[in-house]
């Protein structure tokens, strides 16, 4: 009897197409839609390095900015970036959408625990 590894190759080669849509465990995805942060509070583990993605799905550019962290970064309409961020200290970070800072929605926050 002979046997074939084709089912079992497909079964790995399956595995990784389902979980290459999930973020890595120290990845944490924060959108942009309407000028508005989805979520508005985000929270993060302590004394860990992170990676932050900010997806903007507006059609106009966004800047995410956090005085707390230190960070500011300019995202061009419907892309994203990367933001790298700590070791954080557990605490509370806000953040703003620059460009439309007055407006409702466009304010969150960074929980570390």
């Amino acid at each position: 009897m002979t046997y074939s590894m084709k089912p079992l190759l497909a079964l790995v080669a399956l595995s990784l197409v389902c979980l290459s849509g999930f973020a890595a465990p120290d990845e944490f995805t924060l959108t942009i839609k309407n000028h508005r942060f989805e979520p508005k509070e985000i929270k993060l583990p302590a004394n860990q390095k992170i990676k932050l993605k900010v997806i903007n799905a507006d059609a106009t550019p966004a800047e995410f900015e956090s005085k707390p962290l230190g960070r500011e970064k300019l995202i061009a309409g419907n892309s994203s970036v990367i933001i790298n961020l700590g070791p954080l200290k557990p605490g509370r970070y806000p953040f703003v959408e620059e460009y439309h800072e007055t407006e409702a929605g466009a304010q969150g926050t960074i929980v570390v625990e």
